[in-house]
């Protein structure tokens, strides 16, 4: 299989020579991280076999957040925490689109500008809730923040996941949302955009905006997601930990190009794109988020500052609905996974024999960098 390190290998030496000087540190932490991943460089360990004598390499993961090989074990220690925080009620997904105008801004600014559109979004779905006329309470919203399409364009968009029901202004009662209705949509993209726009000329007054993206429908989508915490968070997974591309949407590549697999979404079909090596490096490069920048935040009852409140409920939800919940099956969505740990256990079965046991015989230390 072709892997993103594989990539790099052929065309990061270009890449360098023609944008190193003006390369931002984390894209180049991104490069350096996954030609490394799992090879010698990090260090590892080294099994035998007490049965046929097999040597067995097992290097380490850069656990960079960018890396297509290393977030299984990160979403399922992820899915564990949050398992606590899940109430047992429906859910909605709503995803709001930065317009085509602004992208190019926000590229350039991205720690604030993404950090805004987040913190937008998740206030005018808490405030238009709080609205006795659609929930009348607070309440909880995940967010995601990707910044691609399936084809590595640059496309910011922020995924929330949010709780269909909400905690009254006395924080004393639960109050649910209608059937299949959380909140008005045209009304939630007027909010959000007004948030925006009006948080951007705050913090960032030098910035140039077109007039066009103050009249215009930003777009905003939403839709319910039904009941089965299980399996609206086994879901959510799949946007908290994606990356721009896997390793295995790599289909092909030569000196001069790289092909990978897109799903066109209206003809509902794959199709394969190729690009020049050092274009498809700027796109998927363009993806690559600031040092320290969180993409995955929580707002309204999951904000951090209303853990109490927000366990206090979801201990009053499951008691008025434990019989409910008696025997409820959840179905896990399918998640479009990273590749799995190189980490051997001790006592894992040999590849090579099938019978005898990987024994640890040597640690293998991470490379250090020479000095000058």
């Amino acid at each position: 299989m072709i892997e993103l390190a594989d990539v790099f290998r052929h065309f990061s030496g270009k890449y360098l020579d023609a944008h190193g000087a003006s390369m931002l540190p984390s894209h180049r932490r991104a490069i350096d991280a996954i030609l490394q991943c799992r090879t010698e460089a990090l260090g590892g360990h080294l099994y035998r076999c007490n049965a046929c004598e097999a040597k067995v390499y097992s290097y380490h993961s850069c656990k960079n957040r960018h890396c297509p090989k290393c977030h299984t074990k990160q979403t399922r220690q992820w899915l564990e925490k949050r398992q606590a925080d899940m109430l047992p009620v429906p859910y909605f997904h709503i995803t709001a689109t930065l317009p085509e105008e602004l992208r190019e801004i926000f590229r350039a600014n991205q720690r604030d500008g993404y950090a805004i559109l987040m913190k937008a979004t998740s206030e005018a779905i808490v405030e238009l809730a709080r609205d006795p006329r659609y929930v009348g309470g607070t309440v909880g919203v995940l967010m995601v923040l990707h910044t691609w399409t399936q084809q590595l364009i640059h496309h910011p968009h922020v995924h929330c996941l949010v709780t269909g029901g909400g905690v009254d202004e006395e924080k004393q009662t639960w109050r649910p949302a209608r059937k299949n209705f959380l909140v008005p949509v045209r009304a939630l993209s007027r909010l959000i955009r007004g948030k925006v726009l009006a948080a951007l000329e705050k913090r960032r007054p030098d910035l140039c905006l077109p007039a066009s993206v103050r009249t215009r429908e930003w777009v905003v989508h939403a839709a319910h997601w039904g009941q089965g915490e299980q399996a609206v968070l086994d879901y959510l997974a799949r946007y908290a930990f994606r990356i721009a591309i896997t390793n295995r949407r790599i289909v092909a590549l030569d000196e001069a190009t790289v092909t990978f697999r897109h799903k066109d979404r209206k003809a509902k079909r794959w199709r394969t794109c190729r690009l020049a090596g050092e274009e498809f490096m700027r796109r998927f490069l363009q993806h690559v988020l600031p040092k320290g920048f969180h993409k995955v935040r929580y707002g309204g009852l999951w904000h951090p500052s209303q853990r109490k409140l927000a366990a206090r409920i979801r201990l009053l939800l499951q008691l008025e609905q434990n019989n409910d919940l008696q025997g409820l099956k959840t179905e896990s969505a399918d998640q479009e996974r990273g590749e799995p740990s190189a980490e051997i256990h001790q006592d894992a079965v040999c590849t090579h024999c099938g019978k005898g046991t990987l024994i640890l015989i040597k640690r293998i230390e991470r490379q250090r960098a020479m000095g000058p």
